[in-house]
């Protein structure tokens, strides 16, 4: 068992998320299903409880609590992309399953959960700093799924 693990709230669907992550990104499984003993605030005996997966190589677990707590924007993966085609090839996964697309690269997923889609090559101008960054972050702001040739463009100015 590793020593941090990503625990995530979903209502009564944590079994599934976890299926659609891990068909959807690289090196993410659903490595254990554990149903409750008894009846749970949001559930009954024999149903599933917790999901044991791996998004990206990341340990989570997937809690099924109930209504009491919903998914925010203060917590979020962040993914990674070295193109345009990995960049669409996720986001239209995430939105086009349910999911509802917003700002800046972010996403969310239709169990709430946020995403950001991040191609490096915005992360890479934003580290130079300077007027590189300024371009780029403006570029950004306009923008729903990010656009890798718009960011490149900013970048060179």
């Amino acid at each position: 068992m590793p020593k941090n693990t990503i625990c995530l709230w979903y209502a009564r669907e944590a079994e599934e998320a976890a299926r659609f992550y891990a068909s959807v990104f690289p090196d993410s499984a659903v490595t254990a299903v554990h149903k409750a003993p008894t009846d749970f605030p949001g559930g009954k005996a024999g149903q599933v409880l917790t999901v044991e997966f791996t998004v990206c190589g990341i340990p989570c677990l997937g809690l099924n609590g109930g209504d009491a707590f919903q998914q925010t924007e203060a917590f979020s993966f962040q993914i990674a992309t070295e193109d345009q085609a990995e960049t669409d090839r996720y986001w239209d996964a995430i939105v086009g399953n349910g999911g509802k697309e917003s700002a800046c690269g972010w996403c969310k997923d239709r169990w709430g959960l946020s995403w950001q889609i991040t191609p490096r090559v915005l992360s890479e101008a934003m580290k130079q700093g300077g007027a590189v960054a300024e371009r780029v972050f403006q570029a950004m702001m306009t923008m729903g799924k990010i656009d890798v040739a718009a960011i490149e463009a900013a970048a060179k100015g």
